[in-house]
């Protein structure tokens, strides 16, 4: 009983008690709370029960699915132009890939409301080829 840590096997006061018996503890070392907790013992004895777990009832949890409207534009600009030919650089803080500079391009084609939908993802390419960015569509040569 007495190398028991667990709160779950006897109380602390028993431990206690137990090794003031076994002579561990000398009187003289007992604890300030020992002898009124002896003289006034708690009516219900506190035990440790462990918590039951309902592990036969299986409550499914939803995660929502949330969409932006950029996702929409990256999923065309992944289907029309893959990934690219170069890797991400994610070593520096400011990086912007070329499909978040496709997106933000767009978004600022949008704002200005000279352009319909249709006509929109093929103006944001040529703008940012006028930039100097070159995209490349799936399936079409490879320049380096």
């Amino acid at each position: 009983m007495a190398g028991s840590r667990l709160e779950k096997f006897g109380t602390v006061f028993t431990r206690v008690r137990d090794l003031m018996r076994s002579g561990v503890i000398k009187s003289s070392d007992k604890p300030i709370w020992y002898d009124v907790f002896s003289a006034f013992p708690p009516k219900k004895e506190p035990l440790y029960v462990k918590p039951q777990s309902r592990s036969y009832i299986k409550k499914e949890e939803t995660v929502l699915n949330i969409y932006y409207r950029e996702d929409e534009i990256r999923a065309k600009f992944y289907e029309v132009y893959g990934t690219g030919p170069r890797v991400f650089d994610l070593s520096k803080s400011n990086f912007f890939s070329t499909c978040e500079r496709f997106v933000e391009k767009y978004k600022e084609l949008k704002c200005s409301g000279k352009l319909d939908e249709a006509a929109l993802f093929e103006e944001t390419g040529k703008a940012l080829l006028a930039e100097g960015i070159v995209l490349r569509r799936r399936g079409g040569p490879m320049t380096i």
